[in-house]
């Protein structure tokens, strides 16, 4: 029978009778996320007719001027999320600090780790933008939160995901056995499973990078350039570009057609030299859904999932995409210029 069409509580229902020691925490910790997700849909939906649209004054962590919007989804989630008694913690890509569990509230196992509103810059643009998440479990005894519970790596996350606002309202999440997809189906407010199973193309045709920063690359990833808009039929060559400048939007769109994302790090902003994106909010949720997608992920020299944090806001280059372009990017980053993924077949 096919699971087109079952609700996204359904499939988590479904996922958690297979692990009979389950408790539900989980599955209540993201079923509240996902009511966040609805309320934050909603707002982008009418945001163009309201106030909430512009800037609020205020400078975030990264520096960089907050949006309302941005600022609206980073409180709904928090205050979503805060009373459920599953969570131990909390980190936005909006607070400079670990945002933590009011003490009216009981303390959970589990930390969320969020960008409340990915690709922010091009809201008034109206391009797509979405909010990304990642799970951890907490890992040391006691009701205290330790750094041990936050800086973890990636391939220790144990859920995943993005919401993505557009043409329509997405969800695509992973708890470690496959990545689905779901649809927002707005009149009955229940997300719908529309992508089962999602798998990327070991080769793709498209490459996604913002070539406004070429000038501030090194000659490894202007290597890299070269190799993807080089003529050359035989190996597949050269693929097309196509940049959103929104991560969520960019991501998605490798995720289903397949090829590549790079954000390298450049020499524009000597404050940022390791690169722009977020390990711990951005790449490493991002990078686990392309890794159950059948992809990879690299910040050039290892897999993004095995970088240790060092710090909640720490920033990472980031490679991600079909299994074969990425290891193309890294031979020629490892200064092989004569990599190539041959066409299949």
């Amino acid at each position: 029978m096919s699971k087109f069409g079952i609700t996204v509580t359904e499939h988590l229902l479904s996922q958690q009778r297979l692990h009979p020691a389950a408790t539900g925490d989980f599955t209540v910790l993201l079923s509240e996320l996902i009511v966040a997700a609805k309320i934050i849909s909603k707002e982008v939906r009418k945001s163009g007719l309201t106030d909430i649209l512009g800037v609020t004054g205020a400078i975030n962590v990264q520096g960089e001027v907050v949006k309302k919007l941005d600022e609206f989804s980073h409180s709904v989630i928090v205050r979503r999320m805060s009373h459920l008694g599953r969570l131990c913690a909390m980190v936005s890509e909006e607070s400079a600090d670990i945002i933590d569990i009011p003490d009216k509230y009981e303390k959970g196992n589990y930390v969320l780790i969020f960008d409340p509103l990915d690709g922010s810059s091009n809201i008034d643009a109206n391009v797509n933008i979405g909010t990304i998440f990642s799970i951890h479990k907490k890992i040391t005894p006691g009701e205290g939160v330790t750094s041990a519970d936050i800086l973890q790596p990636g391939y220790k996350q144990v859920a995943a995901g993005y919401f993505l606002y557009g043409t329509s309202t997405m969800m695509v999440y992973t708890t470690g056995d496959g990545l689905n997809g779901f649809t927002l189906y707005p009149s009955v407010g229940e997300f719908l499973l529309s992508h089962d199973n999602i798998r990327i193309p070991e080769k793709g045709k498209i490459f996604s990078v913002n070539m406004g920063y070429c000038n501030y690359w090194d000659e490894n990833v202007a290597a890299v350039i070269s190799h993807f808009t080089k003529a050359d039929p035989e190996n597949g060559l050269p693929y097309s570009l196509r940049y959103i400048g929104s991560l969520v939007a960019d991501f998605h769109r490798t995720l289903l057609y397949g090829g590549i994302f790079m954000y390298p790090p450049d020499k524009k902003d000597p404050k940022k030299p390791h690169g722009k994106l977020r390990l711990m909010c951005e790449c490493a949720p991002l990078a686990m859904l392309m890794k159950q997608a059948g992809g990879l992920s690299t910040d050039g020299e290892k897999d993004i999932l095995e970088i240790e944090p060092e710090e909640i806001h720490q920033r990472v280059p980031l490679y991600l995409g079909s299994k074969k372009d990425v290891e193309t990017i890294t031979e020629i980053l490892k200064g092989n210029r004569n990599a190539v993924s041959p066409v299949e077949g």
